[in-house]
């Protein structure tokens, strides 16, 4: 396998990775929201600063997926047929 093809294979490994992530990070925020719903209580950094700190891990995850999604768009473009063909087999 090429380098390029090496590389474009682990950033949509990282990208998977993020995927999750931020999945996993919506499903905390929910519940949080609920569990302090439950509780009568406030999130104090939301309330000084209009975002929670999920809130922010959850933007932060998403332009970090965005980011790996213009890496991937251009290393595709670099791909010889023959580096593609392998990754296709690979998939």
């Amino acid at each position: 396998m090429s380098e390029r093809a090496k590389i474009l294979t682990e950033t949509a490994d990282a990208r998977a990775d993020a995927e999750r992530l931020l999945a996993g990070l919506i499903d905390a925020r929910s519940k949080s929201e609920q569990r302090l719903t439950e509780l009568s209580r406030s999130d104090i950094l939301k309330s000084l600063t209009g975002k929670s700190a999920l809130d922010n891990a959850i933007g932060s995850t998403e332009r970090m997926i965005e980011s790996l999604d213009r890496v991937l768009r251009e290393l595709r473009e670099k791909l010889t047929p023959e580096e593609i063909a392998l990754l296709e087999e690979l998939s």
